[in-house]
């Protein structure tokens, strides 16, 4: 699928709020955007006040002159005043991408140096990136690593757990136990997400509901055991089901294989009539695929995405989970902050921070109506 305009552009601004001047064939290539696509998103977002550009660079408003160091904040670590706080996060990541822009906004009202570190889509891309800023005097870290799979995720708990720098793990929750349990992270409460979509499913009269998600990342794993429990503990729920939502959508875990259904032979043989899909982009497929194959949203089925990135941009505006993505990273850079400012051992004990998401009821969902007997 096309990546949507809106999206795009809100990629192309959080590189250049990061990083302060960014060359445009630079962020051409960064964002795997043909230069002619690039050059029109920003003369858009310079012509709304967006952004400014000139001879071939781009930077944030406000901002009148090549990149500048901004003072770090006041109680920083040893690597002296000038020392920069890193941010590490995947590439092509939208939802991610505004996280980051929570984070960078909160360092910035505070003063600090901010470097942004994008990790390629490879496994153990995120420990070279990390490495290199601690190289360059990093004082503190906040990253999102990737982590298509648990096993992948266990193979970064060793160098992540020695780090000699405060690190926060932003929308990442470690697995209980882990070497990782004790670092500080902030996160999004995905059960409870999770719990707001069936609810209100469930309040619109839908017994029968399927989850079609993604399985390569944190929060499609959080997604899906979610779903599972809720939907087997509500005894209103007379049948539920958990799918791949498209062939590029995992499966995550090395040697697994999961066959990616027709949603449409499932939702008829199952008699569904009520969907959770993840994320965005899929649910937005499948809406149209669905209505491809006669199935019309929310007439026949009712549906609900998760993430809330640009379900609202559909012919049908979608029902969504919004996670609180931009709080996710200003409550991480204000965690590390504090740890920064503080002696060791005066700073307190760890912290695991969850901020509920909350539901957006858009035209995607319906009340279900009653059948006579």
């Amino acid at each position: 699928m096309r990546e949507p305009v809106e999206t795009r552009r809100k990629r192309i601004l959080a590189v250049v709020h990061a990083r302060g001047a960014v060359k445009v064939s630079s962020l051409a290539d960064e964002l795997d955007v043909s230069a002619v696509t690039l050059r029109r998103d920003v003369e858009e977002l310079a012509r709304t006040g967006m952004l400014r550009r000139g001879h071939g660079v781009v930077r944030p408003m406000g901002d009148d002159g090549p990149a500048k160091a901004v003072p770090a904040a006041r109680g920083g670590g040893s690597a002296g005043d000038g020392a920069a706080i890193a941010l590490v996060v995947p590439e092509r990541h939208s939802y991610l991408y505004e996280t980051l822009h929570g984070a960078r906004t909160a360092l910035e009202e505070a003063g600090s140096r901010i470097t942004l570190h994008i990790a390629p889509q490879a496994a153990g891309a995120e420990r070279p990136q990390v490495e290199r800023a601690l190289a360059g005097g990093a004082r503190g870290l906040l990253i999102a690593p990737r982590w298509r799979s648990a096993a992948g995720e266990e193979a970064d708990h060793g160098w992540l757990a020695e780090l000699e720098v405060p690190t926060v793990l932003m929308e990442r929750r470690p697995r209980p136990g882990s070497r990782l349990h004790a670092l500080d992270s902030v996160c999004s409460d995905h059960w409870y997400g999770i719990h707001l979509a069936v609810d209100h499913l469930i309040s619109l009269g839908h017994r029968r509901l399927v989850l079609a998600a993604r399985n390569d990342s944190p929060t499609a794993r959080s997604i899906r055991s979610a779903f599972t429990d809720i939907a087997a503990s509500r005894p209103e729920v007379e049948d539920w089901s958990v799918v791949l939502s498209s062939p590029n959508a995992g499966p995550g875990e090395p040697g697994t294989r999961e066959a990616v259904p027709d949603l449409t032979a499932l939702l008829r043989e199952r008699g569904v009539t009520g969907a959770v899909l993840h994320g965005d982009e899929d649910a937005l497929m499948l809406v149209q695929r669905l209505a491809e194959n006669g199935i019309r949203v929310p007439r026949d089925c009712s549906v609900v995405a998760y993430d809330d990135v640009v379900a609202a941009l559909g012919s049908t505006a979608l029902t969504a989970i919004a996670p609180p993505r931009a709080e996710i990273g200003r409550a991480a850079a204000e965690l590390l902050m504090h740890r920064l400012a503080h002696p060791s051992g005066t700073n307190g004990p760890v912290r695991r921070v969850e901020l509920l998401p909350r539901l957006e009821v858009r035209g995607s969902t319906r009340e279900l109506p009653h059948q006579d007997n």
